[in-house]
């Protein structure tokens, strides 16, 4: 028989969608959901590594399916909700963790660059939101997630693209709890801190630049993508029934860390 905390936890029976999921913190997170008994749907822009990585969640056991999307792309956007609404008929759970970064100083900083990073961290976002939010609304039920960063709380020097668009969606996600939580749909988001992933392997490779990192965080390490999983799944989750419009930072302490 399963424990209160089993069932408190369990997201069987369970639609979600994580963006980016093929690699990095939201693999992370969707092994984590997976794990919890959710049927995944994994979006990725390489094909073949979203493959494998379907494949390699198939071979384990688990719900997994993958849809290839450009996030930057509003016609591969409609046609992903298309294919959840025709081959799921439902979705409970919206994790939007698919991002970009590309840095440059403040002064030369690319007009295209600019676009299209806000329109794969924020607009992306916010359009999924609207077309799930939807489909959450005749259910009268739903979560959405959103993956922000440190640096929807932090200046950084040379991104102002990055900084822009996840101050951005931090500020998303409460305008959207405020709007659909009069249908059951609850939003919050979470803020990785330095994880090791693809995207901060530059950072990784440098010694001096990882030692700093680590020592930023009062845990003195970066995160491991599985390490997300947990806050994801809570959230996901009835545990977090009654949670809504907040945001979570999985960062070893960095925020909190003073002198």
């Amino acid at each position: 028989m399963s424990s209160y905390l089993d069932t408190l936890f369990s997201l069987e029976g369970r639609i979600a969608v994580v963006t980016g999921g093929s690699r990095g913190i939201g693999k992370g997170i969707a092994e984590g959901l997976l794990g919890a008994g959710a049927t995944c749907l994994i979006t990725g822009v390489n094909k073949t590594r979203l493959e494998t990585t379907v494949t390699d969640f198939k071979a384990q056991g688990l719900a997994a399916d993958g849809f290839a999307c450009e996030m930057s792309a509003k016609e591969q956007i409609a046609d992903l909700v298309d294919y959840v609404q025709k081959t799921y008929g439902r979705i409970d759970v919206l994790v939007n963790n698919a991002g970009s970064t590309v840095g440059h100083h403040s002064l030369e900083y690319p007009d295209e660059t600019w676009e299209k990073t806000l329109q794969v961290n924020l607009t992306a976002p916010f359009q999924l939101a609207k077309h799930f939010g939807g489909m959450m609304k005749n259910q009268q039920q739903g979560v959405i997630i959103n993956i922000t960063s440190l640096a929807a709380e932090q200046g950084f020097s040379g991104n102002p693209a990055y900084l822009a668009s996840k101050g951005g969606l931090r500020q998303l996600t409460k305008a959207l709890a405020c709007d659909l939580a009069e249908h059951g749909i609850r939003v919050n988001s979470i803020g990785p801190g330095y994880f090791h992933t693809d995207m901060n392997n530059q950072s990784w490779n440098d010694p001096e630049r990882r030692e700093l990192r680590a020592q930023n965080s009062m845990l003195g390490r970066w995160g491991e993508p599985n390490e997300m999983a947990g806050m994801a799944i809570f959230l996901a989750s009835d545990a977090a029934s009654f949670v809504t419009g907040q945001e979570f930072y999985v960062d070893g302490g960095w925020l909190a860390k003073g002198m």
